[in-house]
């Protein structure tokens, strides 16, 4: 088993991770009935895209010598109406003065490695995922 999840009442959970037993809250979002106050359960999703990128690509780094400390990814997700769903994620890159200046080809792999992390293979293809790679575009 990977984590449990425990409803809270008021549109809440509790989710642990059950080998490392940390632990987050979730909340509805306000256009959906909550608080807005957490993390909802969309939120999350599209945020893993990120996480799952910036892993994976952190992971081919290392092997290539180096770290991507210091990366960052802005993440917004749009909301689509019948059925309710994600409907697109865009993801923004802010590349750190340190990592601007490698090399192409060193681009091309950290980039192709985040465009085919798990997460980004296991949406749905009816979301739209843009990707702006700030200064590595």
């Amino acid at each position: 088993m990977t984590s449990t999840v425990v409803y809270n009442g008021d549109l809440r959970t509790t989710c642990t991770h059950l080998r490392s037993g940390s632990a987050f809250e979730t909340d509805a979002p306000l256009d959906n009935n909550g608080k807005g106050e957490r993390f909802s359960p969309t939120d999350l999703m599209s945020t893993s895209l990120a996480t799952c990128m910036v892993t994976v690509m952190g992971i081919k780094a290392r092997t290539m010598g180096f770290d991507l400390n210091e990366i960052k990814v802005d993440v917004l997700k749009i909301m689509k109406a019948d059925p309710r769903r994600v409907g697109e994620i865009e993801l923004t890159f802010h590349i750190p003065d340190t990592l601007k200046n490698i090399d192409e080809k060193t681009k091309a792999i950290l980039k192709h490695t985040g465009d085919t992390c798990p997460v980004m293979k296991s949406i749905h293809p009816d979301i739209e995922v843009r990707v702006d790679w700030g200064a590595w575009s």
